[in-house]
């Protein structure tokens, strides 16, 4: 087995070398590559949730296709390939990517831990496919983890962009939508009598 000293890898367009060793300053041999991201090189948009690669929210882009969950990959592996966290989806002359800019369209977010997961995993998609079908995208995303059930947004943003106006998650249909005659809801703001500094057997003085 050959020891490595140092290893190359290109992240978001930029080279980066380390050194590989138990060292101070050094790349271990078991670190992942989430850690280096996050710890090394700053790039805390690769969030790590389970550690197990379970929940998707560490998925990066390697090799300009294929989606990882860098939580489970070694760094030592990526010598001389290419990856692409959320950071480097922005282009600086364009802005946002389209699929970034569809999820702030459709508020296709909550707490927005896992929100770069679902980004990179759907980046890889629609790069590999760049009309996926409703069921392609369901598929796709099976592995990313929502705490705060935000598929549905999700899913109705990407099969926006992908084209996908007819499916069913496309369109958001409110409740009151469907009533003929809809009672109208009061916009009354009912203070409290204490809001304004009101005294009360309860004040302390």
């Amino acid at each position: 087995m050959i020891k490595q000293d140092h290893i190359t890898i290109t992240i978001n367009g930029k080279r980066y070398k380390f050194s590989v060793g138990d060292g101070y300053g050094e790349v271990p041999p078991n670190e992942t590559l989430a850690d280096t991201l996050r710890n090394r090189l700053g790039l805390t948009g690769t969030k790590i949730s389970c550690n197990e690669g379970a929940c998707g929210c560490c998925t990066v882009i390697v090799d300009g296709k294929d989606a990882v969950a860098s939580c489970m990959a070694l760094t030592v592996e990526f010598d001389g390939r290419e990856v692409l966290t959320v950071e480097g989806l922005e282009d600086p002359v364009k802005g946002l990517d389209p699929i970034q800019q569809a999820f702030i369209d459709e508020y296709a977010f909550q707490c927005g831990y896992c929100t770069p997961g679902i980004i990179m995993v759907a980046k890889a998609l629609f790069i590999n496919n760049e009309h996926p079908t409703p069921e392609q995208i369901q598929e796709a995303l099976s592995g990313n983890y929502c705490r705060c059930i935000s598929q549905y947004t999700v899913l109705r943003a990407l099969n926006k962009l992908a084209g996908n106006e007819d499916a069913e998650l496309a369109n958001i249909v409110r409740a009151n939508d469907e009533i003929e005659n809809p009672i109208p809801v009061r916009q009354v703001l009912h203070l409290s009598p204490y809001a304004n500094g009101s005294s009360s057997s309860h004040s302390i003085d």
